[in-house]
């Protein structure tokens, strides 16, 4: 088969540089490389209440059939949009097929011409790739560093004053670093500057609060944000995401966000299990309860196999150890493999040259003797 040279060119240089992306099949190693925070992708209790909920509401149905301003807005939609909109203590919720749908919707929508986006450096793909096709400005600021914001907000405005709206774009915990702003500040920087406030929590749904409502939860900060993005294939186990706001927010997507309007909705099983999964999510102290243990013992033994020095501080489930070099950190990741720990090297260029890493994701599921373990060779494969 004929094929360009220049992706040929491409893809050797990824080969080259020891970057070469390929699918791994299933394995039986110790989970510390998937996001199924609380176990619920595994859950036999949602599998059969899904099942359950479908037959007793006579959903015999596979497909959406449409989109959902077409013919795929079927009656779960609702069911799940307002029990995640009263879980999040939000005035609405939109479900979107991905988190990746819903970051390159709302971002390529939202902002509009003579606007500006201020976003962190370590923002996640989706939201970056959203910005590009926004036609807003755009400029990065120094992660998790306010004071170069706050630099940025006051140059802008003294430069123009044609600005319409600024939007400030953070995650509540990055999914490469597993660290977290500090939100209240972030929040009143905002407020000072009247700025519109966008938090992705793709990693705190399940993690973070007293039923795993999510950080900005938490801290009691709902309100004045002006946007949350959330995402169901990590603490819920499931697929889809949904964008948290008001009214007419949601109005505003169903009517211009292209990810949404120009694809066909979920299945009603993929709805069934969101809204299964959030009902699990408030009953199901344990699995949280465990999965906080996990992290607090994971941060106390690599302090005490002095590996702090390796390790982006984190108290999220999301622990990442810096490896710089794709060919180093590829091959400490074999030898934990090897040993039985599914670990998985994070190679450039996802992460910055020099910032390649071991990312280790905790689960409930986790036993303290594997966490303890896994340590234990890694402190031995490094020095």
């Amino acid at each position: 088969m004929k094929f360009p040279k220049s992706l040929i060119t491409k893809l050797g240089q990824r080969e080259q540089n020891n970057s070469l992306r390929k699918l791994a099949f299933p394995n039986h190693l110790i989970d510390f490389a998937s996001n199924d925070y609380l176990g619920f992708s595994k859950s036999e209790a949602i599998f059969n209440k899904t099942h359950a909920y479908l037959i007793d509401n006579a959903i015999l149905q596979n497909g959406a059939t449409g989109s959902r301003l077409l013919s795929g807005n079927h009656g779960i939609y609702q069911v799940a949009e307002n029990l995640i909109a009263k879980f999040h203590q939000s005035e609405r919720a939109l479900i979107f097929n991905s988190g990746y749908d819903a970051n390159v919707g709302f971002f390529s929508a939202v902002p509009q011409r003579n606007d500006v986006i201020l976003f962190d450096e370590l923002s996640h793909a989706s939201i970056r790739d959203g910005i590009q096709l926004s036609n807003a400005k755009s400029y990065k600021f120094q992660h998790n560093d306010f004071e170069d914001l706050e630099r940025l907000i006051q140059n802008l405005s003294s430069k123009s004053q044609d600005l319409t709206t600024i939007y400030i774009v953070t995650e509540s915990v990055f999914s490469m670093d597993g660290d977290a702003p500090n939100l209240e500040e972030l929040v009143a920087l905002s407020n000072k500057y009247n700025c519109y406030l966008v938090v992705d929590e793709a990693h705190t749904l399940g993690v973070f609060g007293n039923s795993g409502e999510g950080l900005i939860q938490l801290l009691g900060l709902q309100d004045p944000v002006f946007a949350r993005i959330i995402t169901f294939g990590k603490g819920l186990g499931c697929h889809g995401a949904a964008i948290l706001g008001s009214q007419k927010l949601v109005d505003y997507l169903v009517n211009f966000a292209r990810s949404f309007i120009y694809t066909t909705g979920l299945s009603p099983h993929s709805v069934a299990t969101i809204l299964v999964a959030y009902q699990h999510l408030q009953t199901e102290k344990e699995a949280l309860q465990k999965l906080r243990e996990n992290i607090i013992h994971f941060n106390q033994e690599k302090k005490q196999l002095g590996l702090n020095p390796l390790f982006v501080r984190s108290k999220s489930a999301i622990q990442s150890a810096i490896i710089p070099g794709n060919k180093k950190v590829k091959t400490i990741a074999s030898q934990l493999q090897e040993k039985g720990f599914d670990v998985k090297a994070i190679l450039s260029p996802t992460v910055p040259e020099g910032q390649e890493r071991l990312r280790f994701c905790l689960h409930s599921y986790n036993s303290k003797e594997e966490i303890s373990e896994v340590l234990r060779l890694l402190s031995i494969f490094v020095f």
